[in-house]
């Protein structure tokens, strides 16, 4: 959270904008309320629990943005992120307590991150033992004696501490044992010395070694539905077990990664993360609901499942109000989880969601539909552009693909035109105009002589010519 609370919320949309081009009011909304969240947590503890986050409803068609925008937020705070469509809420079988499932998938998303990060945090102490173990592994230490089978013993031997087998050893003592066994010592020392240094030069890396690793079985759910609690059948008696270990044969450099883990796991201490996690979920939480126009109970939305919507919207309203849901982790409180919905509203609008949910989505944002110089952006400036990406898949097989200014034009003028033709799917008909343009060429890659390809104008229009015709485009010039 420390590179978040340092961000402005200018900051905060610099950062949105490397990925998303254009909604600028939905990207404010949202630093400002992530900006609001940081001053909250400046203030004494009895006003920090008066303010609540003023939840944001995002309106606009598909494929414009608005599962991106709080997406990418999530990842710059590092936050708890869960985005649940409202539409799963209206199929049949559908119980109310089943809404509850949104915080449930909430707080195994902050276990994650908690547990994530505690392991980064144990990584180099992990590495170490690592490595001591996998010397271990190479250079075993001498094993200790079997226990002689000479003399009898008795049966109640074991409870004396071993003061009998004491006693054999010191008359069995040969002299010049002990000098004998602190040489080999010191071989076997030297031999490790050897060996890490040789580990630190990264010469072993490919080598087989046989490391002792924790045997997880296979474990069955027992997921009790409702109430969200599930049983591990195979683990009810888990922690009264002694934990199981077998061997396994690996290289050196994934026998680190197994060990480093392994002990890195060890090392953390799970009640910690859990009551972390729970706190994480609790503060900085986001909950995305899609799809929210969907339940949206309007007169001329009926068609569907038969669940009714508004009873839909009246489960959801107690989770977006503030609540108390149980966990199999604990109690989570709903109260400062910032909920965003989103829907296309192209058929109901916000006004037919039930007045108490309407109320608790207080910021609204409208997003734009997306225009030919946005499709021109998306294709080239952002740090994910659709160009780069085909770019360099087609690279990996030594083609390179160029395009010219005017086919990056004509590219964006054609998924313009497809959309206002058809049905408007926003950016994502980006991905079905360059899958067209380029499945030519990577259909004949392995076949292919030449080593770069140039894409212009000409090249673009010979593909999409049957798709659309002259006469349609003359209607969209003005």
């Amino acid at each position: 959270m420390s590179t978040l609370y340092s961000m402005t919320p200018k900051e905060i949309v610099k950062e949105l904008d490397k990925y998303i081009i254009g909604q600028d009011s939905a990207k404010k909304s949202v630093a400002v309320a992530l900006r609001n969240r940081y001053r909250r947590s400046l203030l004494p503890e009895e006003m920090r629990e008066e303010i609540t986050p003023k939840n944001i409803l995002m309106m606009g068609p598909t494929g414009v943005g608005k599962t991106e925008i709080a997406r990418r937020l999530a990842k710059l705070m590092d936050a708890p992120f869960v985005k649940v469509e409202a539409t799963k809420f209206t199929e049949v079988g559908y119980v109310g307590r089943d809404v509850d499932s949104m915080v449930r998938d909430l707080v195994e998303a902050s276990i994650r991150i908690t547990k994530q990060n505690r392991l980064q945090e144990k990584y180099s102490i992990a590495e170490e033992i690592a490595d001591e173990k996998i010397i271990e592994a190479i250079i075993p230490g001498k094993k200790k004696p079997a226990q002689s089978s000479g003399g009898v013993r008795g049966p109640f031997d074991f409870i004396l501490g071993g003061g009998f087998q004491a006693n054999q050893n010191s008359q069995n003592q040969i002299p010049g044992a002990k000098d004998e066994t602190q040489s080999e010592k010191g071989d076997v020392e030297l031999a490790r010395e050897q060996v890490r240094q040789q580990l630190k030069d990264g010469l072993l890396e490919e080598q087989f070694i046989e490391i002792e690793v924790n045997d997880t079985p296979k474990i069955n759910n027992l997921d009790l539905g409702n109430e969200g609690m599930s049983i591990a059948i195979g683990n009810i008696f888990g922690d009264m077990m002694p934990q199981k270990k077998k061997n396994k044969k690996v290289r050196v450099k994934d026998a680190r990664k197994i060990l480093r883990e392994q002990e890195a796991q060890n090392l953390i201490d799970m009640d910690q993360v859990t009551i972390e996690a729970l706190e994480n979920a609790e503060q900085n939480g986001i909950i995305f609901i899609d799809e929210i126009d969907k339940i949206a109970s309007g007169s001329g939305y009926r068609s569907g499942a038969d669940v009714s919507r508004e009873g839909v919207q009246r489960d959801i309203l107690p989770i977006v109000e503030g609540s108390v849901i149980n966990t199999k982790y604990g109690p989570v409180k709903t109260d400062h989880v910032l909920f965003i919905g989103a829907g296309a509203f192209h058929i109901s609008k916000p006004t037919d969601l039930i007045p108490e949910l309407q109320g608790r989505f207080p910021i609204r944002v409208e997003l734009e539909n997306l225009t030919k110089e946005a499709f021109v952006q998306i294709l080239t400036v952002p740090e994910n552009a659709l160009l780069k990406q085909h770019k360099m898949l087609l690279e990996t097989e030594g083609i390179k693909v160029t395009f010219t200014d005017d086919a990056v034009e004509e590219i964006a003028t054609m998924a313009f035109l497809t959309n206002e033709q058809t049905e408007n799917i926003g950016a994502r008909r980006l991905h079905t105009v360059m899958e067209k343009l380029l499945e030519e060429i990577s259909f004949n890659i392995p076949e292919m002589n030449e080593e770069e390809i140039v894409i212009d104008k000409e090249y673009v229009k010979e593909k999409f010519i049957d798709r659309i015709h002259a006469d349609d485009i003359d209607r969209y010039i003005l």
